[in-house]
């Protein structure tokens, strides 16, 4: 490399990442096929737009490999419909808001402090500012179960137009027949943001949302699924859905919030269904080996004491810590990386502790 200092920062991250242990449920590490196709020659290219309907000429191999990744994606999820423009996850679901409401409507998600995620309606984010969020919580935070009873009560008030069920730190397999039968008595539409369990719903470790009904499933890609950062938008069977977002994320308009930006050519292999199920099986196993049981749903480890407990299940690990009474702060304690922010699950301070188990689970395999 001829800008020195450049390559002298590379190879330092490079050796923090192989010495340095950061247990952070949203990173993982790709593979090598991942780390070369993200370097590759479609680093020049401009693709806005979608396969056969882009705004700049020489897309012969851009459109085939978004073609191929779509093609994947599908097969996984059992899904007819997808779209793997999104840069991550959040646009991605900001794309669903803004496809399917108008400002102002509801929409209804679990709270922040109960394992929920920014992007569902937390009030320093762009969605809270344009559309109204009502919250579902949990029944009691000991057991970890949602409320589907207050959900309900909730959604029967505020006639929610859409209705999300995922999370970033949640300790039980979710009752997707519960949030659509819910969503189809107040005639809201279903979205499941599976950012953090998407590798394993394709293993067939855990459900998937669209066996049961949901209309729409999001998710990262750089996860569980173990690819390039990127996101993606799913629908199985409603092509009237699917047709509303294209139509609105193709859009040249200098009002839409959502552009194509063109294809992550590194999606093709995390899509691709030998690697992706040998990841999630990889994750699997180092997961049964430290004792989690494939979800189960169920509390699998509680510790007693005003200072910790554990609630673990799929891959997630819950802490609910004391730091006052340890006398200690979050990036004084050796279990948090340095300059690490650690927020704590059911305290003043919205938030939760996470553990980042699919990240333990490869780093054999660097």
């Amino acid at each position: 490399m001829r800008d020195k200092l450049v390559e002298k920062l590379i190879k330092g991250e490079e050796k923090r990442q192989a010495e340095g242990l950061e247990l952070i449920p949203s990173e993982n590490y790709v593979s090598e096929d991942v780390l070369k196709a993200n370097g590759s020659v479609f680093t020049n290219k401009y693709s806005e737009g979608y396969p056969g309907r882009r705004y700049y000429g020489g897309q012969d191999f851009t459109d085939q490999v978004e073609r191929l990744a779509i093609e994947r994606v599908c097969k996984l999820f059992k899904c007819k419909f997808a779209n793997v423009q999104p840069h991550s996850g959040a646009p991605a679901n900001l794309a669903v808001y803004a496809a399917l409401l108008v400002p102002g409507d509801t929409v209804l998600g679990m709270d922040l402090s109960h394992g929920g995620h920014l992007t569902h309606g937390h009030p320093m984010t762009l969605p809270a500012k344009i559309y109204k969020f009502v919250t579902y919580k949990m029944k009691n935070p000991d057991t970890g179960e949602i409320d589907y009873e207050d959900m309900r009560r909730v959604a029967l008030k505020e006639k929610p137009k859409l209705i999300i069920a995922g999370f970033s730190a949640y300790p039980r397999t979710l009752n997707y027949k519960k949030f659509v039968e819910i969503a189809h008595e107040v005639g809201a539409v279903t979205m499941a943001d599976m950012a953090h369990i998407a590798g394993l719903i394709v293993a067939g470790v855990l459900r998937n949302p669209f066996d049961d009904g949901f209309d729409i499933i999001t998710s990262t890609t750089h996860k569980t699924l173990r690819g390039p950062r990127g996101g993606i938008i799913l629908t199985r069977e409603n092509e009237e859905i699917a047709k509303k977002i294209v139509q609105y994320s193709s859009s040249c308009s200098t009002k839409e919030l959502f552009f194509p930006q063109g294809v992550n050519v590194s999606l093709v292999f995390v899509f691709d269904e030998k690697i992706d199920e040998t990841n999630s099986q990889l994750l699997t196993f180092s997961m049964l080996q430290r004792t989690f049981e494939r979800g189960s749903g169920e509390t699998l480890a509680c510790g007693s004491g005003s200072c910790a407990s554990v609630v673990a299940s799929s891959y997630h690990i819950l802490q609910d810590v004391n730091f006052r009474n340890k006398n200690v702060n979050c990036v004084d304690a050796k279990v948090f990386p340095p300059g690490g922010e650690t927020r704590v699950r059911f305290s003043k301070e919205e938030g939760v502790l996470l553990s980042g188990i699919p990240k333990v689970s490869f780093r054999g395999e660097l």
